[in-house]
């Protein structure tokens, strides 16, 4: 009556096993590490370049701890901090152009538990240190953005379409564009409203001047603010991975702005300078028909903007953009073959490469500026003639300070411009000694709890509140287990769900436990009261776990951030106590007094 069959005890069995084994990575922290990733599609993380890594290290006089290919990065686990340090500079040296070298932390997991998938929970940014920034977007510089697209569109197919305008310009009040004669301000109105839905237009004279003044409609701006935040977010995403950060936290936190948090990582400068550069190309022609005197003393061109090179001498440019970065599918750091200084090689997608080779061809022997656009601060890079129509889509950018540099703007460039300009307006640092004094203390919370509730169960159910203690141990494991298998990052809210889990699933024993002791008081023996006191207090803990989970599933529905994840500890906690009073404390029951046939009492 009180026995499990042998296949049950043996999956019991399994399951603990399975669960001590997935557990067991975190135990072992983690360890200092450079990672290597390649930044362009065709190259690739493959064992010949583990080899490299690997080679390039020893040669340095550095022995990595492990190396591995993790996805498309290859990750070289060091000693310490100090030769974490020297590898990263090896091997930015030896992989400068196209890849991309970052520190980073990954377990320190023996070997043979990484093979068989193993792997330590995530920790998060109170736990393990990091940064946390709050960015709002500049709406209002994504709608110029966005016009100013628009303008350059319009000015394409309209010349395609051999409608003649004398001038366009985008400025405060919208786009504005000029036209000689009523007739041909017509027809432009009417290839508008068919081509560009997003625009609308209204048509005024300004003295012998026909005029369509126009902007984006109300629904497309909403739209178009909507398209720049997430726009902004995938690019925060592609940055935060070149540098090297497992699991960051990036969200939408109300209309325009956006939470990053970035759990272990090393350098916080670096990243907030990274994270916060809008960092985007422009390319304009120069002006050399007017006196850049005047220009400097106030008098510029209508159709020109004063900017200076990186030499500190003023430059006129025409407004006209011509090309942006928004064309471009790849950037890498490298070196002009020429001169040797640092470069930064572009290749343009196919609509970019055929604007460009327009450009080129229509401006043979005029200058044409490079502009770097950061954070509104427009810079000339480099304003070099052009000698000849350029096809093909590649361009090289001269003009870099350092190497530094030009794998910064390259990085920037490759993972995406900016939709608009992000400001940090809340930047908050958890330093790892912090994160380390939080594991602690939670850790030590956890036990004191779990040491309370047993010293109670065993003394108030004796044997009995030793099989329970037994039971919440390996629902400790279980879920740890299922959490590490699931790679779920811990929080200081999912290590209080991890202790009210443990609280609340010693419930059920007492359910059980008391009703052993009712069956006992009524007259029925040892072994049937062992039956019916499990049988009949089923009902009660599925009715309980149920209404916790009810309450766990609308956290988590309803919740965020620290919230949900409190949420998903609570249910998968709820979930495996429900495994656990049930199933493993009726085998420890079982096997302790299954097999008496003449059983006088129960120590309970």
């Amino acid at each position: 009556m009180n026995r499990f069959p042998l296949w049950k005890n043996l999956l019991i069995l399994a399951v603990l096993l399975v669960s001590f084994i997935y557990t067991l990575p975190n135990f072992f922290g983690e360890a200092p590490a450079v990672q290597v990733a390649p930044t362009r599609a065709s190259f690739k993380a493959d064992s010949q370049m583990l080899q490299e890594v690997t080679d390039e290290l020893k040669a340095a006089g550095i022995t990595p701890k492990s190396a591995e290919i993790s996805g498309d990065t290859i990750r070289v686990r060091l000693a310490n901090t100090d030769a974490q340090l020297h590898a990263r500079d090896v091997l930015q040296k030896r992989f400068r152009d196209g890849y991309s070298v970052a520190l980073n932390l990954i377990p320190a997991s023996p070997a043979w538990l990484t093979a068989i998938g193993a792997k330590p929970m995530f920790l998060g940014l109170d736990l393990r240190g990091g940064v946390h920034f709050l960015l709002q977007v500049d709406m209002q510089a994504a709608v110029n953005k966005i016009l100013q697209r628009n303008a350059n569109d319009l000015k394409s197919q309209l010349r395609d379409k051999e409608i003649h305008y004398t001038g366009i310009e985008v400025g405060p009040a919208g786009i504005t564009l000029h036209f000689a004669d009523a007739a041909t301000r017509g027809q432009a109105l009417t290839f508008i409203a068919q081509n560009f839905s997003d625009l609308q237009f209204s048509a005024r004279d300004a003295s012998g001047d026909f005029i369509l003044q126009g902007g984006l409609r109300p629904d497309a701006t909403k739209r178009l603010q909507d398209s720049a935040v997430q726009q902004n977010i995938t690019t925060l995403r592609n940055r935060v991975n070149e540098l090297g950060v497992t699991e960051p936290l990036i969200q939408q936190q109300g209309a325009d702005r956006v939470v990053v948090e970035l759990a272990g990582v090393q350098d916080t400068a670096k990243a907030k300078e990274i994270l916060g550069r809008t960092a985007s190309l422009e390319i304009r022609l120069v002006d050399d028909t007017h006196s850049i005197a005047d220009a400097v003393q106030g008098q510029v061109p209508f159709d020109d903007d004063l900017l200076y090179q990186r030499n500190g001498m003023p430059i006129l440019v025409k407004k006209n953009v011509e090309l942006t970065g928004d064309y471009i599918t790849d950037a890498s750091p490298g070196f002009d073959q020429q001169s040797g200084q640092p470069a930064v090689h572009v290749n343009l997608d196919s609509r970019g490469a055929r604007i460009f080779r327009e450009v080129t061809h229509d401006n043979v022997g005029k200058r044409m500026a490079i502009l770097l656009i950061d954070k509104d601060k427009s810079e000339v890079i480099t304003a070099p003639v052009i000698r000849e129509e350029i096809d093909g889509g590649r361009v090289q950018i001269t003009g870099m300070e350092s190497p530094q540099e030009a794998s910064d703007i390259a990085l920037l460039l490759r993972a995406g411009a900016l939709a608009a300009p992000m400001n940090i307006i809340e930047e908050r640092t958890v330093g790892p000694s912090l994160g380390a004094d939080n594991i602690r203390k939670g850790f030590e919370s956890n036990q004191w709890g779990f040491v309370a509730v047993v010293v109670f169960m065993m003394f108030y159910y004796r044997l009995f509140g030793l099989f329970s203690a037994l039971a919440l141990t390996a629902n400790g494991l279980l879920l740890v287990a299922v959490l590490s298998i699931m790679q779920a990052t811990l929080t200081l809210p999912g290590m209080a769900g991890i202790a009210l889990t443990l609280g609340m699933a010693i419930d059920a024993n007492v359910l059980i436990n008391e009703r052993i002791r009712e069956e006992l008081r009524n007259g029925s023996s040892p072994q049937a009261a062992i039956h019916a006191g499990y049988d009949r207090a089923w009902s009660t803990i599925l009715d309980s776990n149920i209404t916790n989970l009810i309450a766990g599933i609308a956290l988590f529905w309803l919740g965020s951030g620290p919230v949900r994840g409190f949420a998903v500890v609570l249910c998968l906690g709820i979930l495996t106590s429900m495994f656990s009073a049930v199933t493993i404390s009726r085998a420890l029951v079982n096997l302790h007094y299954g097999r008496r046939v003449r059983l006088a009492n129960l120590s309970i």
